[in-house]
């Protein structure tokens, strides 16, 4: 999927939404700068948060409530250093919970302790035009 400019951010959170399915870990990858907050926003925003979203790049994760009450995890380990940090946190807690959305920020950081289903990794790769694209990628229908 094209993205030409912000204009189109809500076709590609829509997008992605309906191609998420059951699954409950989104992860997006993408330098940055790519725009992955930029995403998570819009897709809150189709869930119906009604919080300030913002990136929780010093305290990990962000917790917000969709407009069902279901709790949205938006996570940003870019300043991790060491797996440890997350284990400090508890994340089993958040990673399995089955009524959660998580929705991930430099995942690459944490791969071995991603679940092994109903994760789908969102990649976002910025143009020299400075349009995105981005593919979706569901790792259960694989």
């Amino acid at each position: 999927m094209l993205l030409k400019g912000l204009n189109d951010i809500d076709k590609a959170a829509s997008k992605i939404l309906s191609s998420i399915g059951e699954n409950r870990i989104i992860c997006f990858y993408g330098e940055m700068g790519a725009g992955k907050t930029t995403l998570i926003r819009e897709i809150c925003k189709k869930l119906g948060v009604t919080d300030v979203v913002t990136s929780p790049t010093f305290a990990l994760v962000n917790e917000y409530t969709d407009e069902n009450g279901t709790p949205v995890y938006h996570f940003d380990f870019y300043r991790i250093k060491q797996i440890d940090e997350v284990f400090d946190f508890g994340y089993e807690e958040y990673f399995y919970n089955p009524n959660a959305i998580c929705l991930i920020e430099w995942p690459e950081l944490v791969e071995p302790i991603l679940p092994s289903e109903g994760v789908v990794d969102i990649y976002l790769k910025v143009n020299q035009d400075s349009s995105r694209v981005i593919e979706i990628v569901n790792k259960t229908e694989q």
